[in-house]
């Protein structure tokens, strides 16, 4: 890459880095590992293009489709399901909603890949649906349709439970 396009380039890493690792950490269900692991191969993904990601209207979506597709593909190749256990975090979580984040986490950790994605997409980030559906390769009608039935299954995950959660 010349100098000026790198520049670019990393000027976008800092500014986009820390918004990718929230997308890929829920994607990701909390697992930081591999929230850490769909950054940096979406990062590589859009070094190697960044002639066309810089030329597209929105790099930043660019990008997010980029991580979104990428986890999604990693979630269909890993058959053994791996997760690593017993980590313990470099620093405490600051959250003052921590058993809601956990159990939110835990419970979008259960839910298919594609299901969490749409979720993610449409809630977490705050997308359109037609955002959405263009990010997975979809129809406008089958977000609705997924999302309409991933929060379902949200909620049946959930159960009672987040109501004990959530400050009245």
């Amino acid at each position: 890459m010349k100098s000026a396009q790198e520049d670019e380039y990393l000027e976008f890493v800092s500014t986009r880095a820390k918004a990718l690792y929230r997308s890929a950490y829920g994607l990701a269900a909390g697992d930081t590992h591999l929230a850490e692991d769909l950054v940096q191969e979406t990062l590589s993904r859009v070094y190697v293009h960044w002639n066309r990601v810089a030329g597209a209207d929105s790099p930043a979506a660019y990008a997010q489709t980029v991580l979104v597709r990428t986890f999604l593909s990693i979630r269909r190749r890993r058959s053994t399901g791996e997760r690593p256990i017993g980590s313990i975090p470099d620093s405490p979580e600051s959250c003052p909603d921590a058993a809601l984040r956990i159990t939110l986490l835990d419970a979008l950790g259960q839910l298919p890949p594609r299901d969490r994605a749409v979720l993610l997409l449409r809630y977490w980030e705050g997308h359109s649906i037609e955002e959405t559906a263009r990010m997975l390769r979809l129809s406008s009608s089958a977000v609705r349709s997924q999302g309409t039935r991933a929060l379902a299954r949200l909620r049946a995950l959930l159960g009672d439970s987040l109501s004990d959660l959530v400050p009245h």
